[in-house]
């Protein structure tokens, strides 16, 4: 069950005021007594505790994986023994390692293997011209019939979305698909669509859409739903255990680099499970948890796996459900027209395109998920598909309440206040977006009245909401810092402001990308904090967040990331 009847934080706050001999005697964190030494301690630093009985410390010690002992430099030093690793931080800020509570990792390949992805950011590509020629260069070290894929791609960047035409100047002997920024819109060669047998006469399915040629005819972006039927349409490239391996632990080495400590991935499947469990264990540069998929319920409690199952390093966390489209793509369902034009109508109607399922469908998804005992993590964006999710929430709960069930609704993009004030009073969790800073332009079509109302971070802190910092990676980077930065800002890249009423403080988004998301998965008592008892997942900075100017946050250098006690990035 989920359900928390104790509170090992209370314990440790009363043991903290007898001194850490008690403390250890009370935890079991020592193993000598007083005259243990540390494995690691930290001292001469500017620590950021996220610890609300002692929000700012100079030092630490480490003993195993864990915190023992928190304080200034002079009482610190005593830890340090012949075997102690000593980090002189120097005046540096060391916050608590930061844990991304929503985002999509995949495994990164050699830029020269086939099962390598181009990378379509505007940071690589910056016209369609560039687009096609990174494509043809891919394509001439592919062999024909295999994939090309390419990822990230931002239309409003390059003007317009890439089309079939686009990628057939590439190649027409490679299948070819790429995936917009917000991952819900795709593009396909003409290859591919023969091969999917789409044509004029194919119709839109439920949930999503083909874009269409003057003459009706399917110019190769896919919309939601219909991006799957281009998907599957050509055999997988094949690629071997250890290249998925070898592959994934490259990705979250990247992640550490940039502090990260813990991810949650929000798309699990069994197969994902067991490529964690071979390339993330003791040494690890990050944990890992993992929102299994809605359609795997079932199995997982014929395999009687509940919630939280695994250990520090790879475990079961929430069941990821969808509800609704996409904020970047600008196809979540609202309940007032965008401030667009419609293509299909040329006039100022476009609503989204509605979830493909109805309420009594998402209202018999939701409770089987809670009855089975499960956190609920639900995308949904527009407020219109948000309604019905809290319709949903509300159900279930009625139906059979529990306590701190910690549902959660993931992005929450375009939230009124009465949306916030329902989600309150039903106890849920927000993993509220915070990519101003890349997508702001993309926030343009949902007009300047609705800015306000997205990615509501600030009221939703300010009326006691568990906000969790997220990337939604790889819709934006997974740089927490920058994310923090937006978070504090609302500014785009391009220097315009959205929202600025939203914005939060540099210690609050701190808290939020490391308490808040550690409540967001039930694990506020062993992360999100440097505290004795918990888990010695740390980060050292080059600056500190609340100091600097805040359009330099992004900026900051992570010099080190610590997990478990043990170093996996150093500068």
């Amino acid at each position: 069950m989920l359900t928390r009847t104790t509170s090992p934080r209370t314990v440790r706050a009363w043991f903290q005021h007898l001194g850490v001999s008690a403390l250890c005697l009370a935890l079991g964190a020592c193993e000598s007594g007083p005259d243990t030494k540390a494995d690691l301690v930290v001292l001469n630093g500017n620590v950021i505790t996220v610890d609300d009985i002692r929000p700012r410390a100079e030092a630490f010690a480490v003993l195993g994986d864990s915190f023992v002992a928190v304080g200034p430099t002079s009482e610190i030093e005593s830890w340090v023994g012949d075997a102690t690793t000593v980090i002189d931080a120097d005046g540096r800020t060391v916050t608590p390692g930061f844990i991304d509570a929503h985002m999509h990792p995949r495994s990164i390949y050699p830029e020269s293997s086939p099962l390598a992805t181009v990378d379509l950011r505007p940071v690589s590509v910056a016209s369609m011209t560039e687009l096609t020629a990174a494509l043809a260069a891919k394509a001439a070290v592919v062999p024909d019939g295999q994939w090309i894929r390419g990822v990230r791609y931002e239309d409003t960047k390059l003007g317009r979305h890439p089309t079939r035409a686009d990628l057939d100047q590439a190649s027409t002997s490679h299948p070819i698909y790429l995936t917009h920024s917000s991952g819900h819109i795709g593009v396909a060669n003409s290859l591919v669509l023969e091969a999917a047998g789409i044509t004029r006469d194919t119709p839109d399915p439920p949930g999503g859409a083909f874009d269409r040629e003057d003459d009706g005819g399917p110019n190769g972006v896919c919309r939601e739903v219909a991006c799957g039927r281009l998907r599957q349409a050509v055999p997988e490239t094949p690629v071997t255990r250890q290249d998925e391996v070898e592959g994934m632990q490259r990705a979250l080495q990247q992640f550490a680099q940039d502090g990260i400590t813990t991810v949650v991935d929000a798309g699990g499947s069994p197969e994902k499970i067991s490529l964690y469990r071979e390339a993330v264990g003791p040494g690890s540069p990050v944990r890992v948890v993992v929102m299994m998929l809605s359609r795997y319920l079932e199995a997982l409690r014929r395999e009687g796996v509940s919630a939280g199952s695994g250990d520090a390093w790879v475990k079961v966390g929430p069941i990821k459900a969808h509800h609704g489209n996409s904020l970047s793509g600008r196809i979540a369902w609202l309940f007032e027209p965008y401030d667009m034009v419609n293509p299909a109508t040329g006039e100022r109607d476009y609503y989204g395109i509605p979830p493909d399922q109805t309420q009594s469908e998402l209202d018999a998804l939701i409770f089987g998920i809670h009855e089975a005992g499960f956190q609920v993590g639900v995308h949904s964006n527009g407020d219109r598909e948000i309604t019905m999710l809290l319709d949903a929430f509300e159900k279930a709960l009625a139906r059979l309440p529990r306590p701190d069930h910690r549902h959660r609704i993931e992005h929450a993009s375009v939230a009124s206040p009465a949306i916030l004030e329902r989600a309150k009073a039903l106890g849920l969790v927000l993993a509220l977006h915070s990519y101003v800073y890349e997508h702001g332009d993309k926030m343009e079509a949902f007009g300047a009245d609705r800015w306000g109302m997205m990615h509501a971070n600030r009221l939703a802190l300010d009326m006691g909401i568990p906000v969790a910092g997220n990337s939604d990676y790889a819709v934006s980077a997974a740089v927490p810092l920058l994310r923090m930065q937006s978070m504090v800002t609302r500014t785009s890249a391009e220097g315009k402001v959205y929202g600025p009423e939203q914005r939060i403080s540099p210690e609050e988004a701190i808290r939020v990308w490391t308490m808040g998301s550690a409540f967001s998965v039930f694990e506020e008592e062993i992360k999100g904090s440097i505290e004795t008892g918990k888990l010695a997942d740390f980060v050292i900075l080059s600056d500190d967040p609340t100091a600097v100017p805040v359009d330099e946050i992004k900026d900051i250098v992570v010099d080190t990331t610590v997990v478990g006690g043990s170093i996996v990035h150093e500068r």
